[in-house]
């Protein structure tokens, strides 16, 4: 063991691992304590398996050399690193354009301007991206594809609300799991379902992650008791 490579991998793990994480849908917040502003890169999947299976070739492959006391060991980690970052800047560079082809054509749909886009990566397929596009109190969500012309097919996207104009809405959004939630979503939707007189379950999607109330990842459901005209 030698201390000084031991902290010098300790420190490029530190320092990648929230700069990875910066490329992806989920997003860092950079600035805390002093801003909660958060950080998207929307490049790669939050598990990208095609960066894994390259980067894991590379260390296999230079571990090899290394065991066959080969000439220069590490040069196929060196060449995993360098596509790798090919890949990743592709990704980065075709994420941008298919933004900007989504935005023109949802905004194409409808009078209202394109405040902002989202064209996520899936998982395998980095030919494909799922999008959501924020209008005028209104998301757009859909998908987006290279391989197909037009790119987007405007018959499959969806519209849902932003924030419905509900007294429930309001109480789901200022309770303590409300405000946790939405300080970590980045596209809400809400769907308020009436189970009583004056109970209701509001229901609030992140559309990066969920489509519909009671995905498992991405969507919560907050009980909402509404005081009746007899309360006290």
């Amino acid at each position: 063991m030698v201390p000084r490579q031991l902290f010098l991998l300790s420190f490029v793990a530190i320092l990648s691992h929230p700069i990875l994480d910066t490329l992806n849908t989920y997003g860092v917040r950079w600035l805390m304590p002093f801003s909660s502003t958060w950080f998207y890169g929307d490049t790669l999947f939050i598990v990208d398996p095609w960066v894994w299976l390259v980067l894991a070739l590379g260390v296999y492959s230079s571990r090899r050399r290394e065991r066959l006391r080969l000439s220069n060991p590490a040069r196929p980690a060196w060449l995993a690193l360098a596509a790798t970052t090919l890949y990743v800047s592709g990704m980065a560079i075709s994420g941008s354009a298919a933004a900007r082809i989504v935005a023109r054509e949802v905004s194409s749909l409808s009078a209202a301007p394109v405040q902002a886009t989202m064209a996520g990566p899936v998982l395998l397929d980095p030919l494909v991206r799922q999008f959501v596009t924020q209008q005028e109190g209104e998301y757009r969500v859909g998908t987006f594809s290279w391989l197909e012309r037009p790119h987007v097919n405007r018959a499959e996207v969806v519209t849902l609300p932003r924030r419905p104009l509900h007294p429930a809405v309001l109480r789901a959004a200022e309770s303590t799991v409300g405000r946790r939630f939405l300080g970590w979503a980045r596209f809400p939707t809400f769907e308020v379902e009436q189970v009583g007189p004056a109970h209701y379950l509001v229901h609030v999607v992140d559309l990066r992650y969920a489509r519909r109330p009671g995905d498992r990842f991405g969507a919560i459901s907050i009980p909402v008791t509404l005081p009746t005209a007899s309360s006290p």
